[in-house]
C-alpha cells in the first residue's frame, strides 16, 4: 500500500509531436480534433498510393536514425526539466528513456545509442545520474514511468525524468510496416498512420516537491505492468488477458472511484480494440463509461514509445486549463512484444 510519504507526483512535462513543438500546442490541437496525417513526400505503399504518415516538420529531413530521434527528444526533455533548472540546479536527475522495439530501420542497441546521445545533449543543462534505456515499443513510455516510480520509492533517486521517443519514418521501417499490412490506406482501413514524437515527465516524491517548493501538476495514483502471450501478428486469439491483468493490478491499490477519463494507444488496428474490450470485461465496474475513450493517434499519428508520456501531458494541460473531466485518468498502451502498461493519474488537489 502506498503511503502519503511515497506519493509520486509529476512536476514537469514536455511534448513534441507532429501537431506542435510543446505540450500546450499539441494538447490544444488534439482537443480541437486537428489531424497531422498527410501523404509521405515520396514513399509509396504496395497499392501504389502515397503512404499516410505524420511528420515533425521542424526536424531536418536529412536527419535519420538515432540522430533524428535525439533531435526530436531534446526540446521536450528540457521543457520537462524546467522546474529544476529554475530552482534546484544542483540536484542529480535519473533519466529513464524508452524507444521503439527492435525492427527494420531500428536495430538492436538503438535505444542505448539514443540514450547516450540524448544524455550528452542534456548534460549541458542539468546533472544526470543513473537510469537507463528500454526498447519498449508502444508501452515503453509508460514502462519508463513505472521504473521511475520504483526508483523513487526505493530511494535510488530524488528526481526521475521518464520519457519516450519514437520515429517510424525510416524507409526500411515503413516498408516493413507495409509488408505486414499495418499501414492505413483506403484499401487497408485497419492499419495505422506512423509518426514521430517525444514526451517526457519529471517525477519526484510529494515530500521532495514540498521541500523544494515545487508545484505538483498531477499525482501518480497507480502504475502497473503485465505481459500478453497472445500477441499481435501471431496465430493466436486475443482475449485481453495481459491488459486485463495490468488493469487489475492497477485497481487493486486504486481508490474505489471509477475512472473518469481513458486515453490509450489504439491506432485503428482491430487487435487493439478487441484487446481493450476483453480487458474491460475483466474489470467491470471500474469505469464510468468504458466506451468513452480517447485515441490521440487519430490526430498525431501512431507515435509508439512516446505515447504514454504524451498522454500524461494531455492530462496535465487539461488540469491546468480547467477542462479535465473528473478526478481519475487511466492511461494504457500495449507493445507488439507483449508488454502492457497502465498508469492512473489524479489531479494535484489529491496531493494537497
Amino acid at each position: 500500500m502506498t503511503t502519503k510519504e511515497d506519493t509520486i507526483v509529476v512536476i514537469g512535462v514536455g511534448a513534441r509531436t507532429p501537431l506542435g513543438f510543446d505540450a500546450a500546442s499539441s494538447a490544444a490541437a488534439v482537443r480541437a480534433g486537428i489531424s497531422a496525417i498527410q501523404d509521405h513526400p515520396y514513399m509509396v505503399d504496395r497499392f501504389g498510393e502515397r503512404m499516410k504518415v505524420t511528420l515533425d516538420i521542424g526536424v531536418d529531413a536529412s536527419l535519420a536514425g538515432a540522430e533524428r530521434a535525439v533531435e526530436i527528444a531534446v526540446s521536450p526533455a528540457l521543457d520537462a526539466l524546467r522546474p529544476l533548472q529554475a530552482s534546484v540546479q544542483a540536484a542529480a536527475i535519473s533519466l529513464i528513456l524508452s524507444t521503439g522495439e527492435p525492427r527494420p530501420g531500428q536495430p538492436e542497441g538503438f535505444g542505448t545509442q539514443v540514450n547516450s546521445k540524448l544524455r550528452k545533449r542534456l548534460a549541458e543543462h542539468v546533472a544526470l545520474e543513473g537510469g537507463g534505456s528500454i526498447e519498449g515499443g508502444h508501452a515503453g513510455g509508460l514502462l519508463a514511468i513505472y521504473h521511475a516510480c520504483k526508483t523513487l520509492r526505493d530511494g535510488k533517486a530524488t528526481f526521475c525524468l521518464a520519457g519516450g521517443v519514437d520515429t517510424y519514418l525510416g524507409p526500411e521501417t515503413l516498408e516493413w510496416l507495409d509488408e505486414n499490412e499495418q499501414l492505413h490506406s483506403e484499401r487497408n482501413i485497419y492499419g495505422f498512420c506512423p509518426g514521430e514524437a517525444a514526451g517526457f515527465c519529471l517525477l519526484t516524491k510529494l515530500t521532495t516537491a514540498r521541500a523544494f517548493a515545487l508545484q505538483p501538476l498531477l499525482e501518480v495514483v497507480g502504475v502497473s505492468t503485465a505481459g500478453e502471450e497472445n500477441r499481435i501478428k501471431t496465430e493466436t486469439v486475443v482475449l485481453g488477458e495481459g491488459l486485463g491483468a495490468a488493469f487489475r493490478f492497477l485497481f487493486e491499490e486504486a481508490p474505489i472511484d471509477p475512472v473518469d477519463r481513458i486515453i490509450c494507444d489504439m491506432n485503428g488496428e482491430r487487435y487493439r480494440g478487441n484487446e481493450y474490450g476483453f480487458a474491460v470485461l475483466r474489470n467491470s465496474g471500474r469505469f464510468k463509461d468504458a466506451a468513452d475513450f480517447e485515441t490521440p493517434a487519430d490526430c498525431w499519428g501512431d507515435v509508439g514509445a512516446a505515447s504514454g508520456p504524451l498522454f500524461v501531458s494531455l492530462v496535465t494541460e487539461a488540469e491546468a486549463r480547467g477542462y479535465q473531466r473528473g478526478a481519475l485518468s487511466l492511461l494504457w498502451a500495449s507493445s507488439e512484444n507483449g508488454a502492457r502498461a497502465a498508469v492512473l493519474l489524479g489531479g494535484p488537489r489529491r496531493s494537497s
